[in-house]
């Protein structure tokens, strides 16, 4: 057996009427582990090696604590021994290697890993997750099982309250796990676990951020961050601007935006941007689009598809106002975001 793990975490979970999980709250996930902690897994609990979810007890926790507190892991050891008081469920999931997720907590320590800024997006494998996730309805008396809930309005009903339906969905909100430090959100609704929100972003109102997606530092969302896409240091996306995810099929182009770019509103990119680059508000630039390629001094060079340009710094994309052509030029002046809004995050 290794003497590492990929991650492991101690959650909270909670099941619907056939037992399954329909999510695990892991309130500090730890990505790795030394020697002795890994040990102290494998004394104080059922876990035999390998990628494992375990359902503790009481004095499966207490076991933990002690061997974790010798084990040096104070911050995991006061956790087990806070989890002993918790009426609901505790989960122990180790994934020892860095493979698909095969239940519902795996997935869940996964996004959270990703949230908490422990693995970026990209940083950890999901393939197969939505086929392991339940549709649920994230409501008032929290998680429900889509397929129970009316049977639950009902019984609230009968006992006074209404229950709430926030939303519908195999994802959550991520503020509801985890709020990042550094950060403002205008709408924690618009912004799904297992985003990567780097310190110093603010996400307006209308922005979105799904999973497996987002930020590195400063940076100023009014847009949409799909599945996949991951926006670079000061970089802006302008309000109701679009960018394609890893989700939309169709390409094989992974979406990305470098480093000081705009996006601007109401327009979208189907390719990816490396540094300095500017789209201009209004434009969708896609990886078939044909592109009129201009020099420094305005002089046609080529006429080339989008998907050739991906990637590429110091780059402005406009649409002529009087052909109507898509060009692109070299990007003589960068964007500068307002620091003094992202300071005080």
């Amino acid at each position: 057996m290794s003497n590492t793990i990929f991650a492991f975490g101690l959650g909270i979970g909670t099941q619907n009427k056939e037992g399954n999980w329909l999510e695990v709250f892991y309130s500090t996930p730890s990505l790795g582990a030394e020697k002795s902690t890994l040990d102290a897994l494998l004394e104080s609990t059922n876990y035999e090696g390998g990628n494992s979810t375990l359902t503790l007890d009481e004095s499966d926790l207490n076991r933990l604590h002690m061997n974790l507190l010798k084990a040096g892991n104070i911050e995991q050891a006061e956790l087990a021994s806070r989890l002993k008081a918790s009426t609901q469920p505790i989960i122990l999931c180790v994934l020892a290697t860095n493979e698909a997720p095969t239940n519902p907590a795996e997935a869940y320590l996964k996004l959270q890993l990703i949230s908490h800024r422990l693995v970026k997006p990209h940083g950890t494998v999901l393939d197969g997750m939505f086929g392991l996730l339940i549709n649920t309805a994230w409501t008032s008396e929290g998680p429900i099982d889509v397929r129970e809930l009316a049977d639950r309005q009902l019984s609230a009903r009968m006992e006074g309250r209404t229950i709430e339906v926030f939303s519908v969905d195999k994802f959550p909100k991520m503020a509801n796990f985890v709020v990042p430090s550094g950060i403002r959100i205008g709408n924690a609704a618009r912004i799904r676990l297992g985003a990567h929100l780097g310190e110093g972003t603010t996400v307006m109102h209308e922005g979105f951020c799904n999973f497996n997606a987002g930020t590195l530092g400063n940076s100023m969302i009014e847009g949409r961050i799909s599945a996949g896409v991951v926006i670079g240091e000061g970089s802006d996306l302008g309000a109701g601007c679009s960018t394609m995810g890893t989700l939309s099929g169709g390409g094989n182009i992974v979406i990305g935006v470098g480093e000081k770019c705009l996006v601007g509103a109401n327009s979208g990119i189907g390719i990816g941007l490396g540094d300095r680059c500017t789209v201009e508000a209004g434009l969708y630039v896609t990886a078939g689009q044909k592109i009129l390629l201009r020099d420094a001094d305005g002089k046609q060079v080529a006429i080339v598809k989008g998907r050739d340009l991906s990637g590429k710094s110091d780059l402005l994309f406009i649409r002529n106002s009087e052909t109507g052509a898509v060009e692109c030029r070299t990007n003589k002046t960068a964007i500068a975001l307002n620091e003094e809004l992202h300071a005080h995050n």
